[in-house]
């Protein structure tokens, strides 16, 4: 397949990038090579082939909820690194 400079232009425009000419041979050379890649896998046989859901055939071990007590705010604040009275105290990001 063959990509025009509009083309070529109008992908680096949605993708957010500054394609400027001296890049613009090499990213189009790219860009064929890539679409020529997918287009060979069109010659595949995928009849009677499932669509790909997960990449990996773990299975979540997931724990069943029980409610519980809920963490009180004395024993959350427990650990902080630095309180003011019942609150954490973080440094300021913002003026």
């Amino acid at each position: 397949m063959n990509i025009d400079s509009e083309t070529l232009q109008k992908i680096a425009h949605l993708a957010r990038l500054e394609l400027d000419a001296s890049h613009e041979g090499q990213m189009k050379k790219d860009l064929e090579e890539i679409l020529e890649w997918v287009d060979k896998l069109n010659e595949l046989d995928t009849d009677g082939i499932e669509p790909l859901t997960n990449m990996s055939f773990e299975v979540n071990s997931l724990r069943e909820d029980k409610v519980t007590e809920p963490l009180s705010q004395e024993r959350g604040l427990r650990n902080a690194p630095d309180k003011e009275g019942d609150y954490f105290k973080v440094p300021k990001v913002l003026e």
